[in-house]
């Protein structure tokens, strides 16, 4: 928030944990919070996710199936190999969701027994932050939140 410079008061659409870096936005306005925030719009955030440890097959379906966390079984994901790197013991992996529960991606992957090791929201809808350093920031195109809007 320190580092947004406009004169009105505005709020963040969602959260990310200390730990996570990557995609939030900040806005004045209550009905695009709930519209980008409430799973019936079913908005997806995709994460790129360093693992500890070679992701299988087999966790990669579970992932996609929905896995059982605390008290409740997760939606479902999309799930992609990035890159698996069998020197270091370690995977990277996209994974989409549209829910975004607290700590969801990290209580999800605990949940097939791998530690995050890196957490970054790469994209919120089909907004995405590739082209933006860290402490960077830039205004949403109209057309971006017009589609957003939409869904």
């Amino acid at each position: 928030m320190d580092l947004v410079k406009v004169p009105e008061k505005v709020l963040p659409v969602g959260r990310l944990d200390m730990y996570t870096s990557g995609a939030i936005i900040l806005t004045n306005d209550g009905e695009f919070i709930y519209k980008i925030t409430h799973p019936k719009y079913e908005i997806e955030k995709t994460y790129n996710v360093t693992l500890n440890g070679i992701i299988s097959s087999k966790e990669i379906e579970e992932l996609k199936n929905g896995v059982k966390i605390e008290d409740y079984i997760s939606g479902k994901a999309k799930v992609r190999i990035l890159k698996l790197d069998k020197e270091k013991n370690l995977s990277r992996i996209e994974i989409t969701i549209h829910e975004g529960k607290n700590r969801e991606v990290r209580k999800m992957c605990n949940a097939i027994g791998k530690k995050v090791l890196a957490l970054h929201r790469s994209r919120i809808g089909d907004i995405d932050v590739k082209d933006l350093k860290i402490g960077e920031w830039r205004f949403l195109k109209e057309k971006e939140v017009e589609k957003l809007m939409k869904n």
